[in-house]
């Protein structure tokens, strides 16, 4: 078999003796080259290679499945030269060593396996905890939801928005712990994303006022300005921290957008529909509102249903009301 990645590297001491020793955690093994077999067990290479040969010629064991090919590239001369060093498993290893000397293949069997035993138990036990981690968030996540499912507000068809959002979310935990470390952090996102001026949001707020109030569906006092809070929220979002940006993202700063939108009440009435506004405003200049298939990102009964649940969450629960918006913007693949 050949590897594509080496396994890290760990040191094996006897007396005054250190050799490097790859440890392969998901194969429960340790690889050591033929030069290192020599090292560890004070043979010649000649003598371990004619080992090996008898132990694969007998049938003691099977190459195929105790031996790895490692590239690395070797100063020959004045050449660089690429070459493939075999590498040889424990199973082969102390093999070996009861051939030349067991007390040596005991003691090496002996620190292998409490090496691999650390490694294999500080992995689990980070594994762990990163899954309970990951479920408190989506415990948190639904916690959210159910409360916001018992609002009499809830018509039908947001609640069906609700239910899209919750699989989406679900789909997005399982999907991230599949992947890499299992972790529910900020997603892979797009670096960047351009706010509106005060005057272009203003604008566009003005012009739905007009739309709603000519429907019957709002007064003067919607989205009008509390102070200079639209102005504050827009100033925050597009501040920096020690020279790099404080939501250095679309999807973070979409997100922070419609939270703090709703939460801060900017306006004397509609805060939640003008938060709504202003972050579909926001995904559409900078290419966001669809998806790659040309679907929207998040539809209309979607939109209603996170505005809501953002509305109804406990300000306590502002991180996972993030993460829950940015995993629903993140780009699919990402």
């Amino acid at each position: 078999m050949t590897e594509e990645k080496s396994p890290p590297i760990v040191i094996y001491e006897s007396a005054d003796q250190a050799v490097e020793v790859r440890l392969d955690a998901d194969q429960e093994t340790v690889w050591l080259s033929l030069q290192q077999l020599a090292e560890v067990f004070e043979r010649d290479k000649s003598v371990i290679s004619r080992h090996l040969r008898n132990i694969y010629k007998e049938g003691e064991l099977e190459k195929e499945a105790t031996v790895a090919k490692n590239a690395t590239v070797q100063q020959e001369g004045n050449r660089r030269v690429r070459r493939d060093i075999e590498l040889y498993n424990l199973d082969a290893i102390i093999s070996v060593g009861y051939r030349v000397n067991s007390t040596r293949a005991t003691r090496f069997r002996q620190w292998a396996t409490r090496t691999l035993r650390e490694h294999l138990t500080q992995g689990w036990t980070l594994n762990r905890q990163r899954f309970e981690e990951n479920a408190q968030e989506l415990e948190a996540a639904l916690t959210l939801v159910r409360k916001a499912a018992q609002s009499p507000s809830l018509d039908t068809d947001s609640g069906r928005g609700l239910v899209d959002i919750v699989s989406r979310y679900a789909q997005t935990f399982l999907l991230l712990q599949r992947y890499d470390e299992g972790l529910l952090t900020d997603p892979q996102a797009q670096a960047g994303g351009t706010l509106p001026s005060l005057e272009q949001a203003r604008a566009g707020l003005n012009s739905l006022k007009g739309e709603l109030m000519a429907r019957r569906e709002a007064t003067e006092l919607f989205a009008r300005d509390r102070g200079d809070g639209l102005a504050s929220l827009l100033g925050n979002l597009d501040q920096s921290v020690f020279g790099e940006p404080a939501y250095p993202s679309v999807e973070a700063k979409a997100a922070h957008l419609l939270y703090f939108v709703i939460k801060n009440h900017p306006f004397a009435d509609g805060n939640k529909r003008s938060a709504a506004f202003l972050f579909v405003d926001f995904l559409h200049r900078n290419s966001r509102l669809f998806n790659v298939r040309g679907e929207p990102v998040v539809n209309d009964v979607g939109l209603a249903a996170l505005t809501l649940l953002v509305a109804e969450s406990d300000p306590a629960n502002k991180d996972t009301m993030i993460r829950l918006i940015m995993n629903m913007l993140a780009e699919e693949g990402e």
